[in-house]
């Protein structure tokens, strides 16, 4: 049995709950993953996993275990990463994922440049809005936009630039309804709602020492944020959106932004901006710290679209 890559079907079957989708990922038969799995369970003379028809679940000792095997791998990465990424030209493929419409709107339109400049280089790029799994979905890079949830990991952030949020509405819908005066008003507004935001029926916002919080309801909730502004814009109600997703339509007179004397006080301070994430065994990547890099300084250099 070759352990190490006994430890590396373990682990991925832990992630992916299944022996199937680990064997898929990893580009072997499924009774090659069984296999391992199961030489390692007998060098240990221990259970790792609970198998059922319908689930996989670790043992209490395959949880120490698994923890234990992550680090292993992580740290072999990192190793193979100090001996593979020693000169100063970044080479190679590096996998990220992004936001959705940040992604679309701030990133898509920098990428002819990054690969010109970096033409050793390739990016496999996925868009999401949900948190991925870096070891799972073998990724280098994981980019998002406030309200981190870190699921535990160990990761090492990167403020990219800054996230400013503001309500907005379209003048049709305030001609209708009016404008809110004070945050406790827009329990009484159609508010259009994010469902990926954590806390997302609860508006949060600061002026001075005074802090509101207002429950909010309304007839749209969207997993999409291009969705909801779509909405605002044919007046179908309020949104609190990120300047660099609804400033353009701000500055044409689409929009209006009402509160302004308010800031939106999120929970957490990591809602202020725009984030890299990545393990620690991806430190000491050329790859991963070029594109931040990057990013970092085509951000700096147009600011307008990201912080109005």
């Amino acid at each position: 049995m070759d352990q190490f890559l006994a430890m590396r079907s373990f682990v991925r079957v832990v992630e992916t709950h299944s022996f199937s989708e680990a064997a898929r990922q990893l580009g072997v038969a499924v009774s090659s993953v069984t296999r391992q799995v199961n030489a390692l369970e007998a060098m240990l003379h221990t259970q790792l996993l609970n198998r059922s028809t319908r689930s996989v679940t670790l043992t209490p000792q395959g949880r120490r275990y698994y923890d234990k095997a992550v680090q292993i791998l992580q740290d072999v990465a990192a190793a193979n990463l100090a001996v593979t990424e020693q000169d100063e030209v970044p080479r190679g493929l590096l996998r990220a994922s992004v936001p959705v419409a940040f992604g679309r709107l701030h990133i898509a339109p920098l990428l002819s440049d990054f690969l010109a400049q970096y033409p050793e280089m390739q990016l496999d790029l996925t868009f999401s809005d949900g948190l991925a799994n870096p070891v799972e979905e073998g990724l280098d890079l994981v980019i998002r936009i406030g309200n981190l949830d870190r699921s535990g990991a160990n990761w090492i952030v990167r403020k990219l630039t800054t996230h400013t949020r503001k309500i907005c509405g379209s003048p049709a819908y305030f001609q209708r309804y009016g404008k809110p005066d004070h945050p406790d008003d827009l329990a009484q507004h159609h508010c259009l709602r994010f469902s990926y935001a954590l806390g997302a029926d609860t508006w949060r916002f600061k002026r001075d020492r005074e802090i509101c919080e207002v429950q909010v309801q309304g007839p749209l909730i969207a997993n999409h944020s291009e969705v909801l502004r779509q909405a605002c814009l044919d007046g179908v109600g309020i949104i609190l959106m990120p300047t660099w997703l609804v400033g353009a339509d701000l500055q044409a007179g689409q929009l209006e932004a009402v509160l302004e004397d308010f800031l939106f006080y999120p929970h957490l301070d990591l809602d202020r901006g725009i984030y890299a994430l990545y393990l620690p065994n991806r430190r000491h990547s050329l790859r991963v710290q070029t594109f931040i890099n990057f990013l970092m300084q085509q951000f700096s250099n147009h600011p307008a679209g990201l912080t109005i």
